[in-house]
């Protein structure tokens, strides 16, 4: 018996994940975005390094979004050969890139998003509530296995 061939889809180009507000969102995320990686064939260099960044704003986002019962929103698209990840949140005020001393522990998220996104921005929410914060890479899908 002949079975119809069945065309290949393309991976979803767009993905959307909404996160509690609460310190575990961010291994979450990490986790949503590698398996994510995984189905798109991204690169492993250009897979971890927006692991990495998406942690960081997630981070933020949990810190500094002091709105009780509000989720984080995470969104990933590919289009092009490039990956923009982008995390919304609740809270007031955008952030602002600066330089955190040796001594702190924290406020070195930003930093490392300037240093290894190709862009990245943050941008009052449309309504008024909250921001969106961005970052870009570059990422053509790998032709090989990821294993």
């Amino acid at each position: 018996m002949h079975m119809p061939a069945t065309p290949k889809t393309e991976p979803a180009a767009d993905v959307e994940w909404r996160l509690s507000r609460h310190p575990r969102s961010v291994g979450r995320a990490r986790a949503l975005l590698r398996a994510q990686a995984g189905v798109w064939r991204l690169p492993d260099d250009t897979a971890e390094t927006a692991v990495l960044l998406l942690s960081e704003l997630v981070t933020n986002a949990v810190r500094h979004s002091r709105v009780r019962g509000r989720y984080i929103g995470t969104r990933c698209v590919l289009r092009a050969g490039v990956l923009r990840v982008e995390v919304c949140d609740a809270g007031d005020g955008l952030p602002a890139l600066r330089t955190a001393r040796d001594d702190e522990e924290a406020g070195r998220g930003l930093a490392l998003v300037e240093a290894l996104a190709t862009a990245w921005s943050a941008d009052p929410r449309p309504g008024g509530i909250g921001k969106t914060v961005w970052f870009e890479l570059p990422a053509r899908p790998s032709t090989r296995g990821r294993g």
